[in-house]
């Protein structure tokens, strides 16, 4: 009898052992749905104000204003008419040359400056990367003022090289840390088996540790160029006509009579163009590179 119910027993264990095992992948399965669809409404939350951005870059102005908002319109380019013809083509090529100038500046100290913090570490490395990184936690509206009689001072004021040396300046310190944790990375063995070569430092770090952090390189690149390209503070205070970029130029939709709506988002319209291009170029490379321990 007890032999009996033991058996019983025993096949009733196994029974629910078996059940609990084809439970388990439903579950999994229902849980990787829901957390794909949760995915698919954040990342929906988050693209929806572009969106609705690009859709008003479509309406004529009184489209813009309606209450409720309206889905359906005739779609025109007369703001993108007015924004060309308003002339956005000097502040766009001012924009590109202090972007593209400062990041090239930024990647070219950052480089050498996180490979001796990483690789080659010097004394007191951690006091190093406080103070680089303490730079960036002075409120940028506190330094304007000396910034402004300095620049003035030298005769400096609404030139675009300006602009040049204090993007580089801003992005220098977050561009190092990037670049330390990227190069952090690097397995040691491949300095040693350069250096057993006979291989000089440059040309280790040029086509040996380079080539290994490429994907680095770009991800830091893209948040250089995103912070220099909206960057408007030191844009609208220390530049006027020659040297202004396009976030001062989108303040020029905002007037006494109002603010033009369509027309202001026809011109972000355009001016995002550029760096979404610039993100979807190098996306593989940012894919490689935020899973390569920039984000440890």
């Amino acid at each position: 009898m007890a032999a009996t119910t033991g058996a019983v027993t025993t096949a009733r264990e196994t029974a629910e052992s078996a059940g609990a095992e084809k439970l388990a992948p439903r579950r999994r399965r229902t849980g990787s749905v829901l957390l794909g669809v949760l995915a698919w409404i954040v990342g929906i939350g988050f693209f929806f104000p572009i969106l609705w951005m690009v859709l008003t870059a479509f309406k004529q102005e009184a489209d813009a204003y309606t209450t409720p908002p309206s889905l359906f319109f005739t779609p025109t380019l007369a703001q993108f008419e007015e924004v060309f013809g308003a002339g956005i083509g000097p502040y766009l090529l001012n924009s590109l040359f202090a972007t593209v100038v400062s990041t090239l500046l930024v990647l070219a100290l950052a480089i050498p400056a996180a490979f001796a913090l990483s690789l080659r570490p010097v004394r007191k490395t951690k006091d190093v990367l406080f103070f680089f990184i303490s730079t960036k936690m002075l409120p940028v509206v506190a330094a304007i003022v000396p910034i402004y009689v300095l620049v003035n001072y030298i005769g400096m004021l609404d030139n675009i090289w300006t602009l040049v040396i204090l993007y580089t300046a801003m992005n220098l310190p977050i561009a190092v840390w990037m670049m330390r944790s990227f190069l952090l990375e690097v397995p040691r063995e491949l300095l040693e088996a350069a250096s057993m070569d006979g291989a000089s430092l440059s040309r280790t770090l040029r086509e040996v540790v380079l080539p290994v952090v490429s994907p680095g390189i770009a991800a830091t690149a893209l948040i250089c160029v995103i912070f220099a390209w909206n960057e408007f503070f030191f844009a609208v205070t220390l530049t006027a006509a020659r040297a202004a970029t396009v976030p001062v130029f989108l303040v020029g939709f905002i007037t006494s009579e109002g603010l033009y709506f369509a027309k202001l988002c026809a011109a972000a319209t355009v001016c995002a163009l550029p760096v979404i291009i610039a993100g979807w170029i190098a996306q593989n490379k940012l894919v490689q590179g935020l899973s390569f321990g920039a984000v440890k």
